[in-house]
């Protein structure tokens, strides 16, 4: 009898100590569930509050810019045979494609002399492919590309929403098939006009601290983060260093 009873006493202890542990682990869940929804909503503002910059400063740039946009593609013709614009696929977000607008600063033919200028590439790794003094690059096009000039036409992607004004920069799908699943983190955010190592030394930033860069930016992307790239963006566009 008095087995029976300390039996039915230990019993009841376990029920109530699971009892109290389920009641524990409700509230883990409840705090786990808020914490999630305050995050998403900062990330959905956050957002917004990028996108309605890239709205605002993209539309703006089109209507201010326009007058250059028409100097450029004028001069694009007089200097050199064939279009205006050069389009490239470009692989954006998660691997999502779109096709990327800039001003020709190539020859019509560049696609086709890069195979014959492969093995003097500039930059180490054999993941970009650079050259300071690369023989395709007609007159104009050095000025554009010096000036970053080119780029404006990515304005329109951004507009489109498959570019910001501020990301990583958007790699070609034959750099994308080169990845190792670290470097494909950079494709974690939206690409954009400019980003950290655009305005760090372009060109002159090795390949592995591009990675580097974007990964860091990712990780600690703000609106007020981007205003102060888009601000020093300027200075390195009129400095030039690394165009090429």
């Amino acid at each position: 009898m008095q087995q029976t009873i300390l039996n039915e006493k230990l019993l009841s202890l376990v029920v109530d100590r699971y009892a109290g542990l389920e009641s524990e682990i409700a509230r883990h869940q409840a705090r786990f569930q808020l914490k999630s929804l305050v995050r998403a909503i900062a990330n959905a503002s956050a957002d917004a509050g990028k996108r309605i910059i890239d709205l605002a400063g993209a539309g703006l740039l089109l209507v201010a810019l326009s007058p250059v946009f028409l100097l450029i593609a004028i001069l694009i013709k007089l200097d050199s045979r064939g279009p205006v614009f050069f389009k490239q696929l470009r692989v954006g977000k998660w691997g999502k494609r779109f096709t990327m607008y800039k001003f020709r600063s190539m020859t019509y033919d560049a696609e086709r002399l890069k195979e014959e200028l492969i093995k003097q590439n500039e930059v180490p790794g054999g993941v970009l492919f650079k050259m300071k003094h690369d023989p395709r690059v007609t007159r104009v096009g050095r000025f554009v590309r010096r000036s970053s000039l080119d780029e404006l036409p990515q304005l329109w992607n951004v507009l489109r929403g498959e570019m910001s004004l501020v990301g990583p920069r958007p790699p070609v799908p034959a750099e994308v098939d080169t990845y190792s699943l670290s470097e494909r983190r950079r494709l974690d955010a939206k690409p954009g006009i400019t980003c950290t190592w655009q305005v760090s030394g372009r060109s002159q930033v090795p390949f592995r601290q591009q990675v580097d860069m974007d990964v860091a930016y990712i990780e600690s992307q703000s609106v007020w983060g981007d205003l102060k790239l888009l601000l020093r963006t300027v200075p390195a566009v009129l400095i030039g260093r690394g165009a090429y």
